[in-house]
Formats: C-alpha cells, structure tokens, sequence
C-alpha cells in the first residue's frame, strides 16, 4: 500500500539539520543534521507509525490534510511524502 501525508521541515535555528513532523500522524516527528537525513528519518517514522495502526484490530487512519490549509512557522516549508507498505513479505 502507498500513502501521501505532507510533512513539515524546519531548520534548526543552531546548526544546518532540520525537523520534520507529520501534521496528520500524532506525535509523529523526526530530526536529522541535514534535509535528506530528515527525510530519510521521516519517511522511516511515518512508516513506523502506520504499521503500528495497520496491527491495531480497528484500522482509522487519518485523512490527509491540504497544505494549504497547514499553519507554518517562518521558515517552514511542506514536501508531500510516499510511504510504502508492504502488507506482505516478499510481495511487491
């Protein structure tokens, strides 16, 4: 399966990382010391995330929100991010 949620990156005021969480996937967050590192480990807890709610007995995800209509700090920016779950071993 493949989800989309946005992600919102900020650059750390200290040093040239960034962090990252998912607006639509509580306490969903990531940090790294440079933009791709940050997404690397973005897309890795988005992922996380959604496997834990695909194991629950009652799956709800959430919906996607526009992002548009996200709330952004200076300096913050959005990048769409593709999840892929593979729902079994092996099978592509």
């Amino acid at each position: 399966m493949t989800f989309i949620y946005p992600a919102v990156f900020t650059p750390h005021k200290e040093d040239g990382g960034y962090h990252a969480y998912f607006p639509d996937l509580e306490g969903c967050e990531a940090d790294g010391p440079d933009l791709e590192d940050t997404m690397d480990h973005a897309r890795e807890a988005a992922y996380n995330w959604i496997c834990v709610e695909l194991e629950e007995d009652f799956v709800e995800l959430p919906e996607v929100s526009h992002t548009d209509d996200l709330d952004l700090e200076e300096g913050a920016f959005v990048r769409q991010m593709m999840i892929v779950v593979k729902l079994m071993p092996d099978n592509d």
